[in-house]
């Protein structure tokens, strides 16, 4: 072999194993160290656009996490009141009208063998006033009714002032306030001598009771014994609702039986409820109006995406000479594009971060603050933090992609 053909042997061998040129790519970590320069050199403006973000994820955090915090806590209270307790009440004739209960109703429910209480309260026509100088039209929205003599411990409720009707004031014009009821009287105490104007007589005020959570129609009612309801109000004695406590591992039983044992001649006229179960299906119901939150905690998200996209667009006039230096040296189209998208999805996921951080901190100090259990659904961190992202590569791409499409030439010579 002759010399150059050596040496070009040579030359040859050298160009096969010699690498074919490749477009620079950039490692992860390189895409995050160029994506944070932005935001550390310009740090005010990347804290507020973040902060639009934050506020909208904060919002939809903390309305879905006080939603789920307050029903946790309603049905631990419904755990805590019991849920064997039913009510029956009159439904509707079937030739129209308003059906009532026999009278002998209550004694007829007692004598169901799993049957624990029963007490039951009977409307009256008559209505309550502070005083007989109160017009006739200004109602309060209250009730007076016929009340049995255990009807506190039947509905889990309580005496908060005074005491309740006994033996001897249930004949007598005596009356036990419901808790909403003494507030819209103006008599938010019990003092002696306390009474009201009803039904066109004085009645003197025993006692007020506690929130009735498993019973809320006693909480605007004003209540009198029977046999006053009878002598004092022209009451015709029938029950309007009766409440009854039974074994708890039976109440389905009792359930079935109450209708034709309350009212045996007409029992398709009866209606057999349980509150527990109400009270459940209104647990469920307070997160109807969250649409409405959360509409704002969109929009609030979506005004932080615009910031997002202003800063962006900003950020690639004024870093023309960097995005042309960058061209000059190598640097791709697609290294731009991404180093620009990630800056954008990177300043969203911070806003994101401090969103969730401040509405699970809103909705832990506010059940704190009512005796809730804190309960922080995943929809609510991963969906905000997830939209908060979504938003940023949005509100980045246009930016990223005008920033790729600058010539190195114009890019440094606009900068």
């Amino acid at each position: 072999m002759t010399a150059p053909t050596a040496a070009a042997a040579a030359t040859a061998s050298t160009a096969t194993a010699a690498p074919a040129a490749t477009p620079g790519r950039l490692h992860p970590a390189d895409v995050a160290r160029t994506a944070s320069v932005g935001l550390r050199t310009r740090r005010m403006r990347a804290a507020l656009s973040a902060l639009g973000i934050a506020i909208g994820v904060a919002a939809m955090v903390a309305v879905l996490g006080l939603s789920a915090s307050s029903q946790a806590g309603l049905l631990a209270q419904i755990d805590r009141l019991g849920t064997n307790l039913l009510t029956v009440s009159p439904g509707q004739r079937l030739g129209g009208g308003n059906a009532e209960l026999p009278l002998e109703a209550p004694d007829m429910i007692a004598r169901i063998g799993p049957v624990q209480t029963v007490q039951s309260t009977g409307r009256t026509t008559a209505h309550a006033f502070r005083n007989p100088y109160v017009p006739s039209l200004n109602t309060n929205s209250l009730t007076v009714d016929a009340a049995s003599l255990d009807l506190p411990a039947a509905v889990r409720t309580t005496v908060v002032e005074g005491s309740y009707l006994n033996a001897a004031t249930a004949a007598e014009p005596v009356a036990v306030l419901g808790h909403d009821a003494a507030r819209r009287l103006g008599l938010p105490e019990v003092h002696p001598g306390a009474r009201i104007w009803v039904g066109g007589q004085w009645f003197y005020v025993a006692g007020i009771l506690a929130k009735a959570p498993l019973a809320p129609e006693l909480d605007a009612a004003v209540l009198v014994g029977y046999e006053a309801a009878r002598t004092y109000l022209a009451f015709d004695g029938h029950p309007s609702t009766v409440y009854v406590r039974a074994d708890t591992d039976r109440v389905a039983e009792v359930q079935r039986v109450l209708a034709a044992t309350a009212n045996p001649a007409a029992a398709n006229e009866v209606q057999v409820s349980r509150p527990s179960a109400a009270l459940v299906a209104r647990a469920a119901a307070r997160s109807a109006l969250n649409g409405l939150f959360l509409g704002l905690g969109t929009v609030a998200l979506l005004v932080g995406g615009i910031g997002v996209a202003n800063t962006m667009v900003i950020s690639v006039l004024e870093r023309r000479a960097e995005i042309g230096l960058r061209r000059a040296l190598g640097a791709t189209r697609g290294n731009i594009r991404l180093q620009f998208l990630a800056e954008a999805v990177l300043l969203s996921a911070l806003g994101g971060v401090g969103g969730v951080a401040l509405g699970v901190l809103a909705t832990g100090v506010y059940a704190r603050v009512k005796g809730w259990e804190t309960v922080i659904p995943t929809l609510a961190w991963g969906g905000g933090l997830g939209a908060s992202i979504a938003i940023g590569a949005v509100a980045g791409l246009l930016p990223a992609l005008r920033a790729a499409r600058m010539a190195p030439t114009e890019a440094l010579r606009t900068a």
